[in-house]
């Protein structure tokens, strides 16, 4: 099982389109193809909601569109929940929560360098998740292992299907919410998340990996046992860039970087070009070799994408489709500049 590299494209899962055909067929116009996530379709195609599939405790109303939870609604439902804890089926993600998954799971991805998979944290879905009295349910101490090892089974399963169809599948874990860790108004710090998410990671079967469009503490991320870390780059370039150390061990233990590049939001997409966004990577990429870090190692274990989803283009998906199209672009003249093959 490996992470491919070599600038080859990826993309982050959630999408802006109703036509599941449609979305799927541009996740795989990219190199490492992935299922989409596609909550204007339906509300249960949102990534928080796919993850709360059977968590007991959960309250969803789909027409409104909002998601709670309620203690005693999880003390009267963990019993049934843990008498389906070693049945497979029970946490992997059911048709109802994704047509797009099981549509994925049809085709034939053998030739593939790779495949991807994905599921919402326990950082952002903790985080994000409001109990009967307005508190997230990650401060919540009777809650919180539960979650843990819950979501940690969610993605074992689908990981485990995802290796079925190509050998070098790997999951992201998207946690948006890892930005939040280190404000004032958190209330759960760095040191209790550390903790936490060394005990996930434990349980989550390799290779594995985060994404977020957000800007964390870059230490504590790359710190984390992971093979992968996915990032807005296009937003986040220069203070990323500043992290070289951190960079450097991340990959002198393997470890793979998603580059994401091209920006999805409409005023930003227009205002940039092809050359314009290679000329700001590559800046990226010198001021890291200018701290040490080998330039031909450090593509060899990158991969280039979006920088972020968008929901709320005017033009809908129109832009998002440009974005697929342009990395891919910019993805072949940089292969091609460097030499990669």
């Amino acid at each position: 099982m490996a992470i491919p590299g070599n600038l080859l494209t990826t993309a982050m899962a959630v999408m802006p389109h109703t036509d599941v055909e449609c979305a799927l067929e541009k996740a795989l116009s990219l190199d490492v193809p992935f299922w989409p996530q596609l909550p204007n379709y339906s509300y249960y195609e949102d990534m928080y909601v796919q993850a709360a599939e059977h968590f007991p405790g959960i309250i969803l109303d789909v027409q409104n569109r909002t998601l709670r939870f309620s203690l005693e609604k999880f003390i009267a439902e963990l019993e049934e929940t843990m008498a389906h804890f070693e049945e497979p089926q029970y946490f992997d993600v059911s048709e109802t929560y994704s047509v797009v998954y099981h549509r994925f799971l049809s085709l034939n991805l053998s030739d593939r360098p790779a495949i991807r998979g994905q599921l919402e944290g326990p950082i952002s879905f903790g985080f994000n998740i409001l109990d009967q009295d307005e508190r997230p349910i990650l401060f919540d101490d009777s809650v919180r292992p539960f979650m843990l090892e819950f979501l940690a089974k969610r993605i074992n399963v689908q990981l485990a299907r995802l290796k079925g169809l190509n050998p070098n599948a790997f999951m992201f874990i998207d946690e948006p919410g890892l930005q939040f860790l280190f404000s004032a108004m958190a209330g759960y710090g760095d040191v209790k998340a550390k903790a936490d998410l060394d005990i996930f990671f434990s349980m989550i079967d390799r290779p594995r990996g985060i994404h977020l469009c957000g800007n964390p503490d870059w230490d504590f991320l790359l710190g984390l046992d992971l093979e992968i870390v996915s990032m807005d780059i296009y937003t986040n370039a220069e203070i990323f860039a500043s992290y070289a150390p951190a960079i450097r061990r991340f990959l002198e233990k393997g470890g793979t970087l998603v580059w994401g590049i091209v920006p999805t939001g409409m005023e930003s997409f227009e205002i940039e070009s092809i050359h314009s966004l290679i000329a700001k990577m590559e800046h990226v990429w010198q001021t890291l070799g200018k701290k040490g870090i080998d330039m031909e190692h450090l593509l060899s274990k990158s991969l280039l994408s979006p920088a972020t989803c968008c929901l709320v283009n005017p033009d809908k998906e129109k832009t998002v489709e440009k974005a697929f199209e342009m990395i891919n672009h910019l993805s072949a003249l940089l292969r091609q500049k460097h030499k990669l093959s």
